[in-house]
C-alpha cells in the first residue's frame, strides 16, 4: 500500500504545499514551476484562481480579490 502525506504552510503573505514520499519531503511546484505562492485568491463567476496570478490582479479587481487570506479565515463575509 501507498502512502503520501501532505503538509500545508499556509502563512499570512506566502504558502507551500510538500508531500512526504518514502521518507523525503518534496516541495509541490504550481503549473509554473513556483513552490512559494502569494496567500491570495481571487473569485469569478465560474472559477477560483490562485497565487500569483490571483495576487497581480489585486489592483485591477479587488472587489474579487483577496490578499493575505489567513487573516481572514474564521470570520464572515462582513469582514472582507
Amino acid at each position: 500500500q501507498r502512502r503520501l502525506a501532505v503538509g500545508i504552510d499556509l502563512g499570512t503573505t506566502n504558502s507551500l504545499v510538500a508531500a512526504l514520499r518514502s521518507g523525503l519531503s518534496e516541495p509541490l511546484a504550481d503549473a509554473e514551476g513556483r513552490i512559494i505562492l502569494p496567500s491570495a485568491v481571487r473569485y469569478h463567476a465560474d472559477r477560483v484562481e490562485v497565487g500569483e496570478s490571483a495576487r497581480l490582479a489585486a489592483s485591477s479587481d479587488p472587489y474579487n480579490t483577496v490578499l493575505s487570506v489567513k487573516r481572514l479565515m474564521g470570520r464572515g463575509l462582513s469582514d472582507v
